[in-house]
């Protein structure tokens, strides 16, 4: 079994045990019939029947930890489902999944713009339910895994610990050399100015860096991760400099 297969089996394992659900649901059958197939499935489930209910879910951090999915009817007895979505969506990033009696293009189009990750019609069968609670949890997982480290031709630059490796070796940056790697690679394509550079070297401490220090920073750095395979970074002259990835040097 390969890494990749290795790691997927492990997550299905024990992403259900470190995942607390919320429904809202004004319907109590259907409610508790979703919280008792989710909870037979290794989640950890709660039951809001109102907007205001869920509202106090989500704030009362102490009493209902971290929700890591809410599945969210559309109309609910004190305000729509849909408006409570981008308000949840103004502050938080939580999967979204709405139920819904409604099966019109219109109304699955405004889920979506308030937020919504997935979109079930009801009547549904509680399976199908459970396999787009795992597929939405999966795709979150993911984004989360990328967002901390990147892999690009060969390093891989790690957001959380502050490290790079180039060919499996770990390589020695300064701060400095670290917090300009990033504003480049995070924005792959981009012509970034000089200025620009400038503005995120120039730290809280208000340490002042010049054109000429910027220009040894960034020599100092393609030095480390640049070889006669990878460039990196391209020079855009009498403009700045540009994050070519994993383009041929």
């Amino acid at each position: 079994m390969g890494y990749e297969e290795e790691k997927h089996k492990w997550y299905e394992v024990h992403e259900m045990n470190q995942c607390k659900i919320l429904i809202t649901e004004d319907d109590t059958v259907l409610a508790e019939g979703v919280k008792i197939n989710l909870e037979l499935s290794g989640f950890s489930v709660l039951i809001a029947h109102n907007i205001e209910e869920a509202k106090g879910y989500l704030t009362r951090d102490t009493q209902s930890g971290q929700f890591s999915l809410l599945i969210l009817d559309v109309n609910l007895p004190d305000g729509d489902g849909i408006r409570f979505a981008r308000e949840i969506r103004a502050s938080l990033s939580i999967p979204i999944i709405f139920l819904t009696a409604k099966d019109m293009d219109e109304d699955m189009i405004a889920g979506f713009q308030a937020g919504a990750d997935d979109y079930i019609t009801k009547p549904f069968n509680v399976q199908v339910l459970l396999q787009r609670v795992h597929a939405v949890l999966r795709r979150y997982q993911t984004a989360e895994d990328e967002a901390k480290s990147m892999k690009v031709g060969n390093l891989v630059i790690d957001f959380e610990s502050y490290t790079v490796e180039k060919n499996g070796k770990m390589i020695s940056l300064t701060p400095t050399e670290f917090k300009l790697l990033v504003k480049l690679c995070q924005n792959p394509g981009t012509v970034l100015t000089r200025q620009v550079l400038l503005e995120e070297l120039w730290d809280k401490d208000e340490n002042y860096v010049d054109e000429h220090t910027l220009t040894i920073f960034v020599s100092r750095l393609r030095g480390k991760i640049s070889d006669e395979e990878f460039t990196y970074i391209k020079t855009v002259y009498g403009t700045g400099y540009r994050w070519i990835g994993a383009e041929k040097g």
